[in-house]
C-alpha cells in the first residue's frame, strides 16, 4: 500500500532533505585516504546530530551504524569498519536522516583522492547521468515504469548491468515503503502505477560493470557484493511529487 504524503508532510520532508544535503555537502569532501570507514560513519552521525536529526539507518532492526559504506565490488549494506581507505578506491556512502517523523535517503559514489582511470570515470558518470534522467521522469501522470525504463536503457546501453535484486523505494514515516522503484522493466510500463501528487520515492541507480548477480560477502551477514567481483556503484536521491512537478529533496 502506497502512503501518499500531504503537502504539510512533504514540507517536513523538504526540510529533512535540506538537512541531509547539508550533512553530505560537508561529509563527502572531508573523506580522504588513510581514514577508516568507521571514522566516516562517526563524522556522519556527528553532522546529522548537528543538523537536528537522527540516523535513519540506526532504526533498521539489527543495524547499529549511521552509514553503509561499500567499496569496490561491495554493493550495499556494507557496515563501517577499521578498513582503511586507499587512494583510487571507489567508495559509496549511503546515508539517511530521520527528521520530525520522516526519513530522507541519499547515496553518492566517489573516488578516494579524486583520480582514477578513464574507464572508471565513465562508469561513474553514467550512473550520475542516469539518475538525473530517471528523476526527470518522476512527474504526476507518468507511469512509474518510465523511471525503470530510463534506468535500464541507460545502464545497459553503456554496457553495464543493473542489480535486479536491489531497488529504489517509497519513503516517508518508514525508511522503506511501497512502491518498489525497479532499475529494470519488470512488467510493461503501461501496467505500472500512474504517479500522482503525494508520492515520495527514493530513486536508486545500483549497477555494476560485469553482472546482474549479487551474493553475500563471505563472513558478513549484511554486506552484499557483485557475484563476479566487478565494480559497483550507487547514486540515490529522494524525490517528492507535488501538483505539477517533482522536488528533489536530497
Amino acid at each position: 500500500m502506497i502512503h501518499y504524503k500531504t503537502k504539510e508532510e512533504i514540507e517536513i520532508m523538504k526540510e529533512g532533505g535540506k538537512r541531509l544535503r547539508a550533512v553530505v555537502d560537508e561529509l563527502m569532501p572531508w573523506i580522504q585516504e588513510g581514514m577508516t570507514t568507521q571514522e566516516v560513519d562517526r563524522k556522519a552521525e556527528e553532522l546529522i546530530i548537528k543538523q537536528g536529526g537522527s540516523s535513519s539507518f540506526k532504526r533498521v532492526p539489527g543495524y547499529t551504524w549511521t552509514t553503509c559504506v561499500p567499496i569496490g565490488d561491495q554493493v550495499v549494506h556494507t557496515r563501517p569498519s577499521k578498513r582503511i581507505l586507499k587512494k583510487g578506491e571507489v567508495l559509496t556512502v549511503d546515508i539517511g536522516v530521520f527528521y520530525k517523523g520522516f526519513h530522507t535517503d541519499y547515496a553518492d559514489t566517489i573516488v578516494i583522492g579524486g583520480e582514477t582511470d578513464e574507464d572508471t570515470k565513465h562508469f561513474l558518470q553514467v550512473g550520475k547521468n542516469t539518475l538525473e534522467k530517471a528523476i526527470a521522469k518522476a512527474k504526476p501522470g507518468n507511469h512509474l515504469g518510465e523511471i525503470s525504463k530510463v534506468i535500464e536503457d541507460e545502464i545497459y546501453g553503456h554496457g553495464y548491468f543493473t542489480l535486479h535484486d536491489l531497488t529504489g523505494h517509497g519513503i516517508g514515516r518508514d525508511l522503506h515503503e511501497d512502491p518498489y522503484v525497479f532499475g529494470y522493466v519488470e512488467k510493461p510500463v503501461e501496467k505500472t502505477i500512474v504517479m500522482k501528487p503525494g508520492l515520495v520515492i527514493a530513486i536508486e541507480i545500483i549497477y555494476s560493470k560485469g553482472s546482474e548477480d549479487i551474493a553475500h560477502e563471505k563472513g558478513d551477514s549484511w554486506s552484499l557484493v557483485t557475484k563476479d567481483g566487478s565494480l559497483s556503484a550507487c547514486f540515490e536521491k529522494t524525490v517528492a511529487l507535488t501538483d505539477k512537478n517533482a522536488h528533489i529533496l536530497t
